[in-house]
């Protein structure tokens, strides 16, 4: 079966989070199954290097704008094919979705006319995909685009974080070119503006999502971020595919493993030495390698960073997102140098290395899909410190000092309170050279597999063609 796979991110050259690693990692296990997968991207500067253009080339009416495409092809160094979508007026650009001030103000022209491209070159395609899979809210207007056009595809569109919706005035409607009575409750209209990821949860023939408690979420007003009553509509055709982590990615033996994890130390040695902190501190080094976004937990852990470090600890955040939290990032890091280092910009290997030195991942999330840094970091020992909500609930578990099981640290109340508990937790379990041991080997033997989802996938796209 022929699979077309279409996002906005893949790792590691184009990517906030979990969606790049996905994309990076899935597609070869499906075709390790015998599918045939292509993935279709935005032709973004870090990803247009060493691409070739193939014979496609095509232009697109958005709106009363006539946009071209050209097509390019890259082969990744895992063998996967990328098709790359050129349009330079709309992706040439540093960022994905907007620059270190604010979102780019254009998105919503940007990604319908990805949207249609990926649909166009979808019936340029031989041979013609069976499944177009389609990833969070960029891609969630194909499936409207296929059944407007009557076209013999199945579309799956996969929920990462229904936070994000591709919500925009109704005024750019007009962007998609559909007939006008898609904007209306049953298609694209959503409390008098246009909503992508709308659209797409009520045409896509299959939806999915990452976690069976996030699923729950979903369908619950408190979670559902405004939209529970449409899942609610499509419940039936909401699936769980659980995540993996990439074992060939997120490989600790070049510097360590589970029956030999003395070389973490010197791992951690040099990641204090590459951010510039002060080394051989007696408390832990955390780490939060997260969007800045107000989902993430910000707002509960940057109160406590004055406290935190009265003790000899060192924390490394890295992320990119936020204007606001940059600014207060920035300022906290001037504030203790020695202790505390911010990175908005790094190089593809920076999060192994991060995950390698560092002793204990922070993830105060306010939700969580899945959470796949801290799946990632467990590979590496790194011991998540985390709120118990969605994803992380299901594949986190509680550290038990009487039976010596769990990978994590987990606090339920989503509060700088409990934050501040799970930390000194933390700290005095860390100081027990011996006891800490056990939850590190823990954490590495863990495992979450791609072939099982890949498994689940195979069945769902089986279904939809029987």
């Amino acid at each position: 079966m022929t699979i077309l796979f279409a996002a906005s991110e893949v790792a590691p050259d184009a990517t906030t989070g979990g969606l790049g690693e996905v994309l990076a990692s899935l597609p070869r296990f499906l075709e390790a199954m015998g599918h045939d997968v292509v993935v279709v991207l935005p032709g973004y500067p870090a990803l247009m290097a060493d691409a070739t253009p193939v014979d496609v080339q095509f232009a697109l009416p958005v709106g009363d704008a006539l946009q071209p495409v050209t097509v390019y092809e890259k082969i990744q160094t895992d063998g996967t094919q990328l098709l790359l979508i050129h349009n330079d007026a709309l992706f040439g650009r540093p960022g994905i979705y907007g620059d270190a001030s604010a979102a780019y103000p254009d998105n919503a022209v940007r990604f319908i006319f990805f949207s249609r491209a990926v649909v166009e070159l979808a019936k340029r395609l031989q041979p013609r995909p069976s499944v177009l899979h389609l990833h969070d809210w960029q891609t969630a207007l194909v499936p409207a685009l296929v059944r407007e056009q009557r076209l013999p595809f199945r579309t799956v569109l996969t929920l990462h974080n229904a936070a994000y919706q591709g919500a925009f005035p109704t005024s750019d409607f007009a962007l998609t070119n559909l007939p006008s009575h898609w904007m209306a409750p049953t298609g694209l209209e959503f409390y008098g503006g246009l909503n992508l990821l709308k659209g797409g949860i009520l045409t896509a023939d299959a939806l999915t999502t990452v976690s069976s408690t996030y699923r729950r979420e979903l369908l619950s007003p408190e979670g559902g971020c405004g939209l529970h009553e449409v899942l609610q509509s499509r419940a039936d055709s909401l699936h769980v595919i659980p995540n993996g982590v990439d074992p060939e990615r997120w490989n600790p033996s070049p510097f360590f493993s589970a029956e030999t994890p003395e070389g973490k130390l010197k791992c951690r040695t040099a990641l204090l030495v590459e951010t510039g902190l002060r080394p051989n501190p007696t408390g832990p080094v955390f780490a939060m390698f997260a969007r800045l976004a107000d989902q993430k937990g910000f707002d509960v852990l940057l109160p406590l960073l004055p406290r935190l470090f009265t003790d000899d600890v060192r924390l490394i955040v890295a992320g990119d997102g936020s204007a606001t939290l940059r600014r207060d990032l920035l300022a906290a890091c001037r504030q203790h140098p020695a202790k505390f280092a911010f990175l908005s910009e790094w190089d593809v290997d920076f999060p192994k290395r991060l995950f390698a030195g560092a002793d204990a991942l922070l993830v105060p999330s306010h939700f969580e899909p899945c959470g796949l840094a801290p799946l990632n970091a467990l590979r590496f020992g790194t011991v998540p410190v985390a709120h118990a909500t969605g994803g992380l609930l299901e594949n986190l578990a509680d550290y038990d000092p009487t039976t010596g099981a769990g990978n994590a640290l987990l606090y339920r109340n989503d509060s700088s309170a409990a934050v501040w508990d799970a930390l000194g937790r933390t700290g005095a379990l860390f100081r027990d050279k011996t006891a800490w041991r056990q939850p590190v080997r823990n954490a590495m033997r863990t495992v979450f597999s791609w072939e099982t989802s890949a498994h689940a996938l195979d069945g769902l796209y089986r279904s939809l063609n029987a």
